[in-house]
């Protein structure tokens, strides 16, 4: 393969911005300003919390949806549509059950109008290089979830793609199918075996990044935003107990775990940026009480324990870590610095409190702390019968995020509150009301 000097831009994201206009006219900005380049010879890796705009930004690449603002330059010519040298790997593996091993390979070639004996050539070429040699004529429900992976890798390379994008590809997977399919396809990267230019990677797994990417670039969120731009100066392969591999994970939970930061190596500090950032809605993790409580209890006897070693320790990923360590942080119960994560005063009396005092704990920092909740209380206490429609509150949240994400931010916030006894949920009713208020009133009797 024939590998382009690394100065020369395959991809060039300038100023790029994606939104939608929702039916109130609401704008929810999802990425913004994105300033990005992918050269050739190289793997990059998108990393993020949920919700940063790593897929989106990935879909924006290949041209499947366009800019809202800015442009992308494909070998530096604005592109119009689909992008003709991108091909990519999703995570749900989507593939035609109707369809043989062969049959799925050539279907990007037969898309491109490639000839037929063309088609089955390279078709059959890569089946062989991905290892599915053998199981040409079988269908995909004859296959693991690893076997099935590697026809959506053998399909997408068969089409010769300057840019190979992958959406999580072995999240779907068990752990070792994952760490092996991860390990060949770095193999037949290394090797130059497989006719692509440059990968970028959407991936919640920083272990993941570090161990197969050249560059690693971290998004922020709401909107989503370049944070840092780091590159891997490790030679592959990679030895995950080697102190410059941890180190750089380590700054990368840093990093992650601090959206509070500003950008980090990039172009986007200015600071005309920072009071509209501090302006915007505060977002609530979609996490449950109960792992709050859990992560503060694990922490009772660890003073500034590492964030990445409790990762590990409970076998979390970032995407699944982050969201509880955030929902703790929101109600003051850690602080978190340098990657390290620590108790403050209020979260070790959270852990001294019996039932009762732990909701009145929580019940304080609610009120104190989270928007939404305040707002539902002060609707709530002004209101007669001290009932609201749930319909009110969604319309609150849904100028700031979503249909989808102001119900899900609705969820928490009603769960949240119920936990710590500052108002309850008629789920039938669609509402919210004061619990002592009902308590109050004479039971009916039939």
């Amino acid at each position: 393969m024939t590998v382009k000097t690394a100065t020369e831009h395959l991809i060039s994201l300038e100023g790029a911005s994606k939104s939608y206009q929702q039916p109130n006219g609401q704008q929810i900005v999802i990425l913004e300003n994105i300033n990005l380049e992918l050269h050739p010879g190289q793997i990059v890796a998108l990393l993020g919390p949920s919700g940063s705009g790593k897929s989106t930004l990935m879909r924006m690449i290949a041209g499947l949806i366009p800019a809202s603002s800015g442009q992308v330059l494909y070998h530096n010519r604005p592109m119009a549509g689909l992008n003709p040298g991108v091909a990519i790997v999703f995570q749900s593996f989507a593939l035609y059950p109707w369809l043989t091993v062969l049959e799925n390979v050539e279907l990007g070639l037969k898309a491109k109008g490639e000839p037929s004996d063309s088609r089955l050539q390279k078709a059959l070429r890569m089946i062989d290089i991905i290892g599915l040699d053998g199981f040409e004529n079988a269908y995909p429900k004859e296959l693991s979830g690893g076997m099935r992976q590697r026809v959506g890798f053998a399909r997408a390379l068969a089409v010769e793609p300057e840019l190979l994008c992958m959406d999580e590809p072995f999240s779907a997977l068990d752990v070792l199918t994952a760490e092996n399919l991860r390990f060949e396809l770095l193999d037949l990267w290394l090797e130059r075996k497989i006719p692509t230019q440059a990968i970028l990677i959407v991936t919640h797994g920083i272990e993941e990044a570090v161990i197969l990417a050249d560059r690693i670039i971290v998004l922020g969120r709401n909107p989503g935003r370049v944070r840092a731009d780091l590159s891997v100066n490790l030679p592959h392969y990679r030895d995950r107990k080697s102190p410059r591999f941890q180190a750089l994970v380590d700054q990368i939970y840093k990093i992650i775990t601090n959206p509070e930061l500003d950008t980090i190596d990039t172009e986007t500090t200015d600071s005309p940026q920072e009071p509209r950032r501090e302006q915007k809605y505060q977002s609530l993790p979609s996490v449950r009480i109960g792992s709050v409580a859990g992560l503060v209890e694990l922490l009772e006897d660890r003073p500034g324990y590492d964030l990445y070693r409790l990762g590990q320790e409970l076998q979390l990923e970032v995407d699944d870590i982050l969201p509880i360590v955030e929902a703790a942080k929101l109600m003051n119960f850690v602080q978190v610095a340098e990657g390290d994560i620590t108790l403050t005063s209020v979260g070790q009396e959270f852990i001294g409190g019996g039932i009762d005092e732990r909701k009145q704990i929580v019940k304080t920092q609610l009120i104190d702390r989270i928007r939404i909740v305040q707002q539902i209380y002060r609707l709530l206490e002004a209101k007669r019968n001290q009932r609201i429609p749930e319909e009110l509150v969604l319309d609150i949240l849904e100028n700031h995020f979503s249909p989808e994400e102001a119900q899900r931010q609705l969820k928490t916030a009603i769960d949240w509150g119920r936990y710590a006894e500052i108002y309850s949920y008629d789920e039938p009713a669609g509402q919210i009301f004061l619990e002592q208020v009902e308590s109050e009133q004479p039971a009916t009797v039939s």
